[in-house]
């Protein structure tokens, strides 16, 4: 059965960093697209960052360019997503999701979902 399981939130003053992680199991990870994701408190779900199969080919939401970086690691069928200089406006809970075929930045268009890890930023 296909599993993701995200790791790696916390929290964090402004202008720090945190990497998040996202394994997946019952599967081999670079056989699918993996997104992030983020969800706000009363906000909906928004797209964050996308990684194609093989990792050569990585899409940001706007408001994340220049300070966020996907990656992945397929020995440890794990991708990564990078966060630097955080801001207070990028406190979400953060999911995984895997597809097949390409990137999309909607959340419908993702069948298999982690539980989310909680990202604060605050001083």
């Amino acid at each position: 059965q296909l599993q993701l399981v995200e790791s790696g939130g916390g929290l964090v003053q402004p202008g720090g960093s945190l990497r998040l992680s996202c394994t997946a199991s019952g599967f081999t990870s670079d056989d699918y697209v993996i997104g992030w994701f983020r969800q706000a408190p009363g906000k909906e779900r928004e797209g964050v960052s996308c990684v194609m199969r093989g990792g050569g080919i990585a899409v940001y939401a706007d408001s994340v360019k220049g300070r966020f970086t996907i990656s992945r690691d397929n020995a440890k069928n794990t991708v990564y997503l990078q966060m630097n200089s955080l801001k207070p406006e990028d406190t979400a809970v953060y999911y995984c999701a895997a597809r097949s075929y390409y990137c999309s930045g909607s959340v419908v268009a993702f069948g298999s979902w982690g539980q989310g890890t909680q990202v604060t930023v605050s001083s």
